[in-house]
């Protein structure tokens, strides 16, 4: 668009905002205006609460929003990967029945994909989906799901045919976790949180009109949620800020993100915390330890590096063009990334960085730090798989041989996942 069409949005946004914006509504009041004005997620279709304007927009809108001070549609959590998945694979029905509810925040979701069975190969999940009349019936077992102990929805792959090959018997469900037959169990971690859940289905029926897509469209559909993950990778950091303003709005947004962000609070230690690197080299007077320099200066290249990854990522975004290398490039950057880091920090301080509490560095934040990095390296697909990406549809490298073709049925299984 040309620089008076930026402009003319420019004051578009501004004058609707003087005219509206009031911090002492309700949020969700507030966050159904900008449903219907279409100014609270203007890139999406107008049919769906949008203004069909340019990602690259997006900017020059979101510094109005903040010149003025006014609170957003809710985007934290899992919710946008729902929403964004919905509009590209949703019919029209189910975004009329979750999108508005999503951008207000009335309901929080879940993401059902991770099995224990089948670790970081998720198209042999073996949750199952039997079709019973109108309604379709789940039963198995998902793991590593955040916010499942408190979400309204959940997205989930389940398996409906077992009798093509394992991609193709797939198929997804929005599935409604307030009912009978689901249990919760959180799943404590060696850093002391417990963030994640695993998630127990023992005949829940799910409305054939849940069905997201055609049956045996699963992967395609849970492909597409992956894609906006890993594009959006660091938008927990972004999304997860509030202002400090007085106002009804502003304590209800700050009621909203205490919850919905507690399961993430460790986020920045699993990614290695580079930020209290230069502090405590100050602090324990390792800057003169050529060794550590040297590791410093090698994490800092790495930093730099992911971060211009990350910028090719959304610049991508802004301009309108499809998910490309970027987002498996950025997600194992940040997995060496991280591991530099906690290298560092272990240089650091020595022994010390062992000591959780008062007794620890940084109040025990480097043993979090230590405990959390793991994390980043199997979180949203591990480092092995990103590597398979990268090889087969960047690099055009030859696929690895396949031991699992034909009928799912028949594919050799660890015994507990026997049908």
């Amino acid at each position: 668009m040309s620089l008076s069409d930026d402009t003319r949005i420019q004051q578009d946004v501004r004058a609707w905002l003087e005219e509206h914006w009031d911090p002492d509504v309700s949020l969700i009041d507030w966050r159904n205006k900008l449903a219907d004005s279409g100014w609270g997620v203007p890139h999406w279709p107008k049919q769906w609460f949008g203004r069909e304007m340019p990602v690259s927009m997006m900017p020059i809108i979101d510094a109005e929003f903040e010149r003025i001070g006014a609170v957003g549609v809710a985007k934290i959590g899992i919710r946008m990967l729902a929403a964004a998945t919905l509009l590209d694979c949703a019919n029209d029905n189910q975004k009329s029945r979750f999108l508005r509810r999503i951008l207000t925040g009335e309901d929080t979701w879940c993401q059902l994909f991770s099995e224990p069975g089948s670790g970081s190969d998720l198209a042999g999940a073996t949750t199952r989906a039997d079709r019973d009349g109108d309604n379709w019936i789940i039963n198995g077992q998902k793991v590593w799901t955040t916010s499942a102990h408190h979400a309204e929805w959940g997205l989930l792959l389940a398996r409906t045919d077992w009798d093509v090959p394992k991609h193709q018997g797939l198929s997804f469900f929005v599935v409604d976790m307030r009912q009978d037959g689901i249990e919760v169990q959180p799943l404590k971690q060696m850093n002391g949180y417990a963030s994640f859940n695993q998630v127990f289905f023992t005949d829940v029926p799910v409305a054939s009109e849940n069905l997201v897509s055609a049956v045996g469209d699963g992967w395609k559909v849970a492909m597409t949620t992956l894609a906006h993950e890993r594009r959006t990778s660091d938008a927990l950091r972004r999304w997860g800020k509030v202002s400090d303003r007085p106002g009804r709005i502003y304590d209800e947004e700050r009621a909203e993100v205490a919850t919905v962000m507690e399961p993430y609070k460790w986020y920045s230690q699993r990614a290695g915390r580079i930020d209290l690197i230069w502090p405590r080299m100050v602090e324990t007077g390792r800057m003169n330890d050529p060794m550590v320099r040297q590791e410093v200066a090698k994490l800092l290249m790495l930093s730099y590096t992911a971060e211009w990854t990350a910028q090719r990522a959304r610049a991508a975004q802004a301009h309108g063009r499809p998910q490309g290398p970027e987002g498996s490039l950025g997600k194992l950057a940040s997995s060496h990334l991280a591991r530099a880091a906690a290298k560092v920090h272990t240089l650091i301080g020595s022994a010390d960085a062992l000591l959780k509490g008062s007794d620890g560095a940084t109040n025990g934040v480097i043993a979090e730090v230590l405990l959390s990095v793991p994390a980043t390296s199997i979180a949203g697909g591990t480092d092995e798989i990103q590597r398979n990406i990268i090889s087969e549809r960047v690099l055009e490298m030859p696929k690895e041989p396949r031991m699992d073709g034909g009928a799912f049925r028949d594919v050799p299984k660890n015994p507990a996942r026997k049908r």
